[in-house]
């Protein structure tokens, strides 16, 4: 049960103005959003704040030494975040991108360190889910895109499904129904050769 239901913001995929612009400010403002990804719901924050993205941690209670993924708009906007984009991952970008898959990079030098988990290494994810995507492109930059759970928690598919904690500690939430709720994105490692699954996900091991 939402305790908080002004926090609360329903989208239309078809609609999306109002609702992204305010989302996009409050990120903009260090803020935390709860948005819709293919799967589950995630915790959206300015991905170049250290302060924001401390703020994920603390409300996920995640450890500091585990990395946080990033969402991207549009390919063009990887190589800047990136040290190198070696051709193993040229090959899962073209076959699995948008969603479904998120690589994990050697972090380009602008990448705070609290975002790497001090690993040096950083997920990204090209968003295929439409209000994600929209969000992304409003805030104009990367945001967080780690789930929206307490950590060792199960993801959510529902806003209804939120954790209470959750609830109380970010300022905003977009509300695009039931997710898929299948399988989050597979995870796997492009800066070894040949690249490891660290987490088998919608596209299995043997894809």
């Amino acid at each position: 049960m939402i305790d908080d239901m002004t926090k609360i913001v329903s989208v239309d995929p078809e609609n999306l103005a109002d609702s992204i612009d305010k989302a996009a400010r409050v990120i903009l403002e260090d803020g935390i959003v709860v948005f819709p990804t293919r799967a589950f719901y995630g915790l959206g924050a300015n991905a170049f704040s250290s302060k924001a993205v401390e703020k994920v941690y603390r409300i996920k209670k995640r450890g500091p030494t585990k990395p946080i993924l990033i969402l991207i708009a549009d390919l063009k906007e990887l190589a800047p975040l990136v040290r190198d984009v070696p051709a193993s991952a040229r090959n899962l970008i073209e076959r699995y991108w948008p969603g479904k898959v998120t690589l994990v990079f050697y972090a380009a030098k602008t990448i705070p360190d609290n975002l790497t988990g001090g690993t040096g290494k950083i997920g990204i994810r090209l968003v295929g889910h439409p209000v994600a995507r929209e969000l992304v492109k409003a805030v104009g930059r990367p945001i967080t895109g780690t789930s929206a759970n307490i950590s060792g928690r199960p993801a959510c598919s529902t806003v209804n499904a939120l954790d209470n904690e959750i609830i109380q500690k970010v300022d905003l939430i977009l509300d695009s129904g039931h997710l898929a709720g299948d399988r989050g994105s597979t995870v796997i490692d492009v800066t070894v050769d040949p690249p490891k699954v660290l987490r088998e996900g919608v596209v299995t091991f043997n894809q």
